[in-house]
Order: structure tokens, then sequence, then C-alpha cells
């Protein structure tokens, strides 16, 4: 068994592969020439049709590869590469997986197979395909597996009504690093989080035996099809029922390979043309100190500052899955500071509480382009500035990668030619500090174009579906990937270029509702909580809350900084404020959001910007003017913000 700093990453596909050198006759395989590899010290090889078809599909055999091989003769045949590695007896772990990548981007890259793959499984082999299947279900053409093993707790656990195998059971425990009570208790068997295979329909086919004792369909493929089918996933299930079995109903003849042959080739056949994600990111000035964290100090903090889209499940649960998986060795702190309809204003003044606070991060994602549409440009610019010269000035080592999401806007105005403000101000500030930049925004837009999804099957409102989120995590993903470096001697300290705008909000940090001095109709609630059945959201409720609900209420706010605001909760009796900052004219400002009347919604209020670093007051009182749609002039304070 591989001990982990074997293959811990392998450095992330940084290995130097060694393929063997040209064939003779005595490397056939069924009258076929077969290439041997050495792939990060395990053998590997890939059978080469006379013939190959346009595109290079191929076929990857994932366990028992000289068994049953009808079909990858037909295949040969008509035009298909099969291919294989060997990490026997690691049964689907996530370090076998591993090892996968590092042969699919062998066999993509240096010998331009085609992007998207047939696995074929047999038997245990299932636990390998549907592993690295649902790591990569873009990548997927079609899966065919024989007499699958889709619960490990089946076989070789014996758990169910298989008699399983104690041997392999302790053997799976080891090389999976488990105890009895968390194998039983693993929740990523072929069987389970199958989401994303069916959001890209990858067509699923099993030939069982009905009389299979060792891995029982009732426990094994009937379980995965109910559960794939309920999630949209087209699967069949074909009983082999002819022919003498062995191995207590598990070993069968094939009895149509020729028809299975076209279930591959159907669906792996012609080649579609995927656009590939490196296309949208940039690398920048990398992640070195990242991966020096991961793979020196093997101790690393990833947080995620965003709105909705980086807290809903999804794409991050996958980025930290990845990383834990791709870094085994690792000790990974994950800080989740997602929070729905948050944009670059609130994550500014955000950032300290939220993530700083909690101590060193190693690698912070910043996505705030779909919630600052409507926001001006000057303010996500000394916004998104702010952020990171925050974030590089808590700690110079922090390394930091900023992301643009999508939003039907943005792929209306790449329709007339245009570039969303959004987009060009998350990009200019990516480039000016020589950060690490995904334009999601851009790569949606294509591949709707391309016909590799639909906004209306993959994207909910604006928030990516199951479809959508994949396309989110292996984007990401490539971008980690292409950061990697064949190794980490050093760090290096950020040297923060001068400012894009002098006034960005680099020292934002929330100021307490106690530091008001309210004059009249204020008061200070210990934990509010609406009656009125709308929907809330987590940190805008049952939380001290400094509200006014009538018309002259008055307070003042002193604070020190160049700028400041107000995080308000408004509901659907909002009214509207009018403040003045050091005594000039009064400017009013309606609370009411387009969303009254659903929820009551976090929204932040930059009232004094660009001041000189001093002492300042900002005076605010309820108007007796109130927005038509309002039921009242309520102005609910959570917190006052501010740049000191």
């Amino acid at each position: 068994m591989l001990k982990p700093k074997h293959y811990i990453i392998l450095l992330l596909l940084t290995v130097a592969f060694a393929p063997a050198k040209a064939q003779d006759k005595n490397n056939l395989w069924k009258g076929f020439e077969k290439v041997q590899l050495n792939i990060a010290g395990h053998d590997a090889y890939y059978v080469k049709p006379a013939n190959p078809l346009p595109g290079n599909p191929w076929v990857w055999r994932t366990s028992f590869p000289d068994w049953h091989t009808e079909m990858d003769s037909i295949l040969l045949a008509k035009g298909f590469y099969i291919a294989f590695i060997n990490v026997d007896n690691q049964y689907g772990a996530p370090n076998a997986i591993n090892f996968y990548d590092v042969f699919y981007k062998y066999l993509t890259t240096q010998v331009a197979f085609a992007p998207k793959v047939a696995m074929e499984a047999v038997s245990r082999g299932a636990l390998y395909a549907y592993a690295w299947a649902k790591r990569n279900p873009d990548k997927v053409t079609c899966i065919y597996a024989e007499t699958p093993v889709c619960d490990f707790k089946s076989w070789p656990g014996g758990k169910l009504k298989s008699p399983g195998d104690a041997a392999a059971w302790n053997e799976l425990k080891q090389v999976y690093h488990f105890t009895e009570e968390q194998a039983l208790a693993y929740n990523d068997n072929p069987i389970d989080n199958l989401e994303g295979l069916a959001s890209f329909r990858v067509p699923i086919l099993h030939t069982i035996s009905l009389e299979d004792k060792l891995a029982p369909p009732a426990e094994n493929s009937d379980v995965l099809a109910k559960r794939y089918i309920a999630l949209g996933g087209p699967i069949s299930i074909h009983p082999i029922t002819q022919g003498s079995l062995e191995l207590q109903g598990h070993h069968f003849t094939v009895d149509r390979p020729e028809y299975y042959a076209n279930f591959i080739y159907n669906n792996s056949y012609p080649v579609q043309k995927i656009l590939p994600y490196t296309n949208y990111v940039k690398t920048a000035g990398g992640l070195n100190n990242f991966y020096y964290a991961v793979t020196v100090k093997k101790k690393a903090t990833v947080s995620f500052l965003g709105g909705s889209i980086t807290f809903n499940p999804g794409w991050r649960d996958k980025i930290c899955k990845y990383l834990k998986e791709t870094y085994p060795e690792t000790d990974f702190h994950f800080i989740a500071a997602g929070i729905p309809s948050l944009g670059s204003l609130p994550h500014a003044f955000r950032l300290q509480r939220d993530i700083l606070d909690s101590g060193k991060t190693d690698l912070l994602f910043v996505e705030a382009a779909v919630n600052d549409r409507g926001t001006d440009s000057t303010t996500q610019v000394r916004a998104l500035e702010g952020i990171l010269r925050h974030a590089k000035l808590s700690n110079p080592m922090m390394d930091v990668i900023m992301m643009a999401f999508v939003d039907p806007q943005k792929i209306d105005n790449y329709a007339k030619g245009k570039v969303s403000p959004e987009l060009l101000n998350h990009q200019l500030v990516a480039g000016h500090y020589n950060l690490p930049y995904v334009n999601l925004a851009l790569e949606v837009n294509d591949k709707i174009k391309n016909k590799e999804l639909t906004w209306a099957d993959d994207f909910k409102d604006i928030h990516p579906w199951y479809h959508g989120q994949e396309i989110y995590f292996e984007t990401m993903k490539a971008l980690l990937q292409e950061c990697v470096a064949a190794n980490y001697t050093i760090q290096v300290k950020a040297v923060l270029p001068k400012p894009i705008d002098k006034a960005s909000y680099n020292n934002g940090s929330y100021y307490n509702i106690n530091n008001a001095k309210l004059d009249k109709g204020w008061s200070i609630h210990p934990k509010w909580n609406p009656r009125d059945g709308l929907s809330t959201r987590p940190g805008f409720v049952d939380v001290p809350m400094l509200i006014a609900t009538e018309p002259g209420s008055e307070l003042t706010l002193p604070f020190k900084g160049t700028a400041a605001g107000i995080a308000v909760v408004a509901g659907p009796d909002a009214g509207i404020i009018s403040y003045s900052v050091d005594g000039g004219a009064y400017k009013e400002l309606d609370l009411l959001t387009e969303f009254y009347s659903w929820i009551h919604l976090g929204v932040y209020h930059l009232l004094a910007d660009n001041l000189t670093n001093g002492n300042h007051t900002i005076r605010i009182k309820i108007s007796d003017k109130k927005n038509s749609q309002s039921k009242g002039h309520v102005c609910r304070i959570v917190n006052f913000f501010v740049n000191r």
C-alpha cells in the first residue's frame, strides 16, 4: 500500500511521465498496438486502433482489463482507443483517483485523446469509475458497468446481504484510512452524490445477474438507478439471463457485446468539441504562497468571501473536498463567509470580522460581480481594491483568487458586444495586483453558445444549478492546477503597487451601533426578529438592531476615518431617511428595496466617502416622506461601518 507521501498530489500533474519506447510485436493486444507507460510509478497502457476516428474517442477500463474484452475489440475496430492504469487494491479511494487525474491529463494533452471518455467498469471497478466520474462529470460521455459494486458496505463490507470479503474489507479501510465506524458512515459511494452526473445527463448502462450473491442488484445497481432517475439521469439495467453463472452468480457471459459497444460508440462519437476551462482563467502571479503552505507547512486556511453563489452548497464544497483529497496530509481549515445579496461594498467592511479576525488566511476567494450590478464603478473599484489591500496588509503571504460570476444582464451585454462594468472592474483590480482571475461570466456565455449548457436548465434565477455548479468548480479546479509548480521552497511577501484609487476602503470594519448618540425615537432591540412571516438572511436576524419607526427620530454618529455608512435590514415597512455629513446639506435615501414583498433584506448604504482622515459626524433622521409602496417609516440599522 502506498504511503501518503508517495501520492500527495504528485505535485498536481507535474510528474515526469516516462512512456515506453517504440513498441514491438510482443506488445500487441488482440492484434492492435499496445503502448506501455509508467504514470507516476504505476503501470499503464493504451491500445491504438488501426484507423482512429476523428477526435480520438476512447474507453477507459477501470479494472480487470483482460476480462470480457469483446466490446473493446469491437470498439478498437471501429476506431476507439482503449486505456488502463493499474491502481488495483485501492477500491476507488481518493489516492487512486489522484493518479487517474494524472493519467487523464497525460492522455488528453500529450496523446490528444478526446476530452470526454467512456468509462467501462467490471465489479469493484465501479468504485473507481464512479469516483472519478462524479469528480469529473464534464469529462465523461457514458458509463458501462458489469456486475458493478455500487456500495462497498455491500461488497467487500458484507454489511447488507452480500457475504462480503473480510480481507478485502480490512484492506479497503486501510487505503481509505477509515475506522469501522467511518467506513460504515461513508457517504460517497457510487450510489451517493449523483447530482453532477445527472446534470450532465451522462448515460449509464449496467449489465447484471439477477442471481448475483456477491454484489446483489438490490443493494447496488437498483439503489443507484432509483436515485439517478430521481435526479433526472438516464440509466438502464440489462439483466443477463442466458448462459452459465459462476462465482455465486457474479460472473456470466456477456450476451450482446456488439449492442453494448454501440452504447459506448453512440454516446461518444462524434466527439463533442468542448471549450477548455483554461480559456477563462488567468494565473497571473500564481499561488506560490498557498502551495507552500499546503506542501511544505502542510497546514492551510482557505476562505471564501462572496454572495449567495458562494454561500449556497455547490462549487465551494467541491473545492474543499478536492483540496482535502488531493493533499491528504495537509490540515485544512475552511472559512465560509458567503452572505446572500452582498457585493464588494459590504465585503470591504465585513472582511475584518468575518475572515481576518479568525486568523491568517492562506488563500482567499473573492466574488462580487453579480451583486455589484447597480453599484457605481467608483465604489466598486474602491471596495474591491480595499478588500485586496486590507487582506494583504493583514497577511502579506496571502494569495487571492478573484472570480466574476454570471447573470442574465452580463450575457445580454455580451450579445450586444459590450462587457458589463462589474466585469471590467474585477479585471482591472485583478490585473493591477497581478492576481489569478476567473471569468465565469464569459465562460457561461460561450458554453451556452457552444451548446454545452443552457440558462433555462442549468441556472435558477442567477444561481448555478447542479450543472452550473460543476462548471464553476471545474474552472476553478483548472486554475488551481494551472498554478501548480514543480516545487515550493520559499514564500514571497507581497509588495503592493500604488493604489488605483487612494480613497479605497483598505481599512474597513464594522462600527458598533452603540457608538451612535440617540436623540429621540431610536432604541436598540437586543434580538430583533420580524413577526410578519417574511424571509430573513443569516446575520440580519436575531441580532441587536438600532430601530426607529416614527418620522422625526434622529441620531448622531461620530466617527474617525475616510468613509462611513449603514448596514440596514429593509422590509416592506422601510422608510426614507435624511442624512447630513459634517453639518452639510441633507440628502434623502429611500430604504425600500425591490424585494420588499418577500424578504427583510440586509443592504449596505455608503453615506460618507472620500473624506479627509479625521473626525467626522453623520446625522440621520427619519423623513416624514415615504415610498408609496412602503407600509411605514422604519429604519433598522444592524451595523455602522467605517474606513479608518
